[in-house]
């Protein structure tokens, strides 16, 4: 049976959760992390979406993203980077566990308090004791008001 396609909202974000096959690592380098973040902004502008927030975990990635054509936004980061990976690192088959999770987000206080969750993996997951010494989201960017071509300005 095939899946239901997604419901997008207009004036609405979404949290997306894009896990590692098996739980397994998708950045074994900086180099894979950069590369991710370059793939997010190209996509990013080609579906004129909107980012609020990210972090990029060892075998997985949150995004806090606007955008009505999530799903094409979504496959072409997916895609373009398991190709990257893949060919890097000398392995095949998929890298993604499935397809993204994305769950609604209203552009209110849960939006601030999904930003705030995201940023703050790293130190639940005990990689740093503080999200600015993460290099791989963007509390330094919407904290510490580190120039960032990656993020959009919130608007609620």
């Amino acid at each position: 049976m095939p899946r239901q396609p997604r419901l997008l909202i207009e004036n609405v974000c979404y949290h997306v959760i894009c896990r590692g096959n098996q739980r397994q690592a998708v950045f074994l380098t900086d180099d894979d992390h950069s590369k991710y973040i370059m793939l997010l902004r190209h996509y990013k502008r080609k579906h004129r979406a909107r980012l609020y927030a990210f972090c990029l975990m060892t075998n997985h990635v949150h995004l806090i993203v606007d955008c009505l054509k999530l799903t094409k936004l979504m496959h072409g980061i997916n895609l373009s980077y398991a190709k990257y990976f893949n060919k890097k690192h000398n392995k095949v088959g998929h890298l993604w566990q499935d397809r993204f999770k994305s769950l609604v987000i209203t552009k209110d206080k849960y939006l601030l308090d999904c930003l705030q969750y995201i940023e703050y993996n790293p130190v639940r997951a005990r990689i740093v004791d503080n999200p600015a010494n993460f290099q791989w989201s963007s509390y330094r960017n919407r904290i510490l008001g580190q120039i960032s071509d990656t993020l959009d300005q919130i608007e609620l």
